[in-house]
């Protein structure tokens, strides 16, 4: 930090003494100038003894101007822009936990506050971020151990069939596993990039969210979880590929979170302009502080890896809502419902 410290005052300094310099040259040229039409218009005469006096005159004037400028510079305050500077240089540093305080007036204090906010939200990233790495290393070892493993035990010939196809269902399954994280990190660095909403079409949507439960069904027969649907037909305009992730998404989150021998809620209604989408499971209460977070990428309200996932699923999902221009939220009591309000047409595309 003391580093830092001095070139910083030395080159604000060093501007103060510029810019002194810059008004006395300033003044001296205005003095000449108004010296040379005076005598231009033969107010006055340079041949003159007396005119010394005058041009002595002015000479002091200019230097009581650049005494009087750079007293008012030097009460500048200087402190609070050595402490902003040198806690930018920090944060540039990656000492995200930096933080300051310029002063108590209104300026200063709006300063402090959004510095300070910005330090805060620039740590939560990294946090978040390592907790990713942290996570995201885990999820993949798992399936890794696994199939080098069982890999590893194929190699005895001696293995009844059986048990040899249990084994290779296995690997088959841990392979799709690490396939479908890569996936998902894919999608959403490229649904990141992604501004203007491509490739819309009119489709029925009721039927597009009972073609992912089909889909999920071997992961919901295995819990002997139930569907309780209630929508009729409904189409809407939207980019298909994208809400199938969706609802595949939302879907396969409450597939896992939900008891065995429960059931999963699954609502559409419709106005004029919007549908509305209510997926409901009877899992375990999300907290208040997860509730707020859920939507961040990489984030985790499970830190003990008691359920698979890489916390970027619900990222994914909420991307996709907003370049649909709808909005997604999430309510947790005795049932944990997301809801997506979606437009029913998609204008300007």
């Amino acid at each position: 930090m003391m580093k830092n410290k001095k070139p910083s005052r030395l080159l604000l300094t060093f501007f103060i003494a510029i810019f002194t310099f810059f008004i006395m040259f300033i003044t001296v040229s205005l003095e000449m100038l108004i010296v040379t039409l005076l005598d231009y218009f033969n107010v006055i005469d340079l041949r003159k003894p007396n005119i010394f006096i005058l041009l002595f005159g002015l000479s002091v004037g200019s230097i009581l101007i650049g005494t009087i400028v750079s007293t008012i510079l030097s009460r500048f305050p200087v402190k609070p822009i050595m402490k902003l500077i040198e806690g930018m240089q920090l944060l540039a540093n990656g000492h995200y936990e930096t933080r300051i305080d310029l002063g108590k007036n209104l300026l200063e204090k709006d300063l402090t506050t959004n510095f300070n906010h910005l330090a805060t939200e620039l740590e939560n990233t990294e946090l978040l971020r390592s907790d990713f790495i942290d996570n995201f290393s885990h999820e993949f070892k798992t399936p890794i151990v696994s199939i080098s493993g069982f890999a590893k035990i194929l190699k005895n010939n001696d293995l009844p069939k059986k048990q040899q196809d249990e084994y290779l269902d296995i690997i088959v399954n841990e392979s799709k596993r690490l396939t479908d994280m890569a996936t998902n990190v894919l999608n959403l660095s490229k649904i990141e990039k992604q501004v203007i909403l491509s490739d819309v079409t009119r489709f029925n949507l009721s039927e597009q969210i009972r073609n992912a439960i089909i889909l999920l069904e071997k992961k919901w027969l295995a819990k002997k979880i139930e569907f309780d649907l209630d929508f009729n037909d409904y189409d809407i305009e939207a980019n298909k590929k994208m809400l199938e992730q969706v609802w595949i998404n939302l879907l396969d989150n409450a597939i896992k979170f939900s008891p065995e021998d429960n059931i999963i809620e699954v609502s559409i209604k419709q106005n004029e302009q919007q549908i509305e989408i209510n997926i409901s499971n009877y899992g375990p209460k999300i907290l208040e502080h997860d509730l707020k977070r859920i939507f961040e990428k990489f984030y985790q309200g499970d830190t003990s890896h008691a359920s698979q996932g890489t916390g970027i699923g619900l990222s994914i999902v909420s991307k996709i809502v907003a370049l649909h221009k709808g909005n997604i939220t999430v309510t947790s009591d005795d049932k944990t419902t997301f809801k997506i309000v979606l437009p029913i047409y998609q204008t300007n595309q």
